[in-house]
């Protein structure tokens, strides 16, 4: 799941070839060519360093800073450290693409790979989900969102965020494992250090399980794609029923403005990721040409998937002034009289729950 079990190696795998039964060729070649696979890895590796340290910025300055600890900022900070764990599981997904088998860490460490990557996962999900029905309360019932949040009330809704996530993803730990290739065939389970691979098992497929997991995981997707859609109709007409010349909410519109671009991101990059793991579902009874339609999208899927997780502090960036101001005091060396007078004058201009 997450990014990984999306793709041949977490399915009902061929196998090696017939011929294949020494040790000489235990290492199976990618499935993909060497141009395909030169390509993803020319494009991954800058993806994943530049969004390591967007997602560190982040964290950063919204734990060192105490005037960007807003409700908002706290939400897309705990979203950062999803981001983060994402990324980093980055490489695991690059080596299978290279060298599908054998997996060498264990089974162990494939279950918690891919049960963190499908935690993380979830966890965006939610974390935009209820974000944007915040900013509903804040710009609809101004007065109700004073008193229901507080940061205190977001540090705990986050925490009940992470462990809704963790156990939506639970099953991927009876889902995947390393499974010696051909023990479906065979009767066989478990993993060996010549041939073990990392990927779905042969049980999650039969049982049902695997496509049980894929309609979970679209229903993830689909019903706060429906929530996000009215909540933002909702917060439009009312900033469109209100007079401008307030500040706050004008301060409410870019705010809006920004989180409304941050969706569009996510949908666009999410969206061919949830259609490349229903192609693959469908695609393990069907012919081969489906199948390898399946592969190649969700090669293209998994890049948008990881641009997703890499992209939004370049968001928060361009369409911030706080936080550019938050990172620039972080990354710069102030006096301290600058710094109070930073802290001071952003303060000033921002409440708990506005950008």
């Amino acid at each position: 799941m997450g990014s990984g079990c999306e793709d041949r190696n977490c399915g009902l795998a061929s196998g090696f070839p017939e011929d294949c039964s020494n040790h000489e060729c235990q290492w199976e070649e990618p499935v993909f060519g060497l141009i395909e696979l030169v390509c993803v890895t020319v494009i991954y590796i800058p993806l994943m360093l530049f969004g390591l340290l967007g997602n560190i910025l982040t964290i950063l300055v919204v734990w060192l800073r105490p005037h960007m600890r807003s409700s908002t900022y706290l939400y897309l900070s705990s979203m950062a450290v999803s981001d983060l764990l994402i990324l980093l599981l980055l490489p695991l997904d690059l080596y299978k693409l290279w060298r599908p088998r054998p997996w060498l860490l264990g089974d162990l460490a494939c279950k918690l790979t891919m049960f963190l990557s499908e935690c993380c996962t979830f966890c965006t999900i939610l974390h935009i989900t209820f974000l944007s029905l915040e900013r509903y309360m804040a710009v609809c019932w101004p007065i109700t969102a004073k008193t229901l949040v507080t940061r205190r009330r977001t540090r705990a809704l986050i925490g009940c965020l992470w462990l809704g996530a963790a156990v939506s993803a639970a099953p991927v730990l009876v889902m995947v494992g390393v499974e010696e290739v051909g023990g479906e065939e065979q009767g066989l389970s478990g993993w060996t250090e010549d041939g073990g691979e990392c990927r779905c098992t042969h049980y999650a497929v039969s049982s049902g399980l695997l496509s049980a997991m894929m309609i979970l995981s679209n229903l993830y997707f689909l019903i706060p794609l429906c929530i996000l859609g009215l909540v933002y109709s909702l917060i439009g007409r009312t900033l469109w029923l209100r007079p401008q010349s307030s500040r706050k909410d004008q301060s409410h519109r870019h705010t809006v403005k920004m989180l409304g671009v941050i969706v569009l991101a996510f949908v666009l990059c999410w969206l061919p990721f949830h259609v490349g793991r229903t192609i693959f579902s469908l695609s393990l009874d069907s012919d081969t040409r489906l199948e390898a339609l399946s592969e190649y999208f969700n090669l293209v899927s998994s890049v948008l998937f990881y641009l997703s997780a890499a992209v939004n502090p370049l968001l928060y960036n361009l369409m911030s002034a706080r936080y550019r101001h938050a990172v620039h005091s972080l990354i710069h060396t102030h006096s301290p009289t600058q710094s109070h007078r930073l802290r001071t004058t952003l303060t000033a201009r921002y409440s708990t729950t506005t950008m």
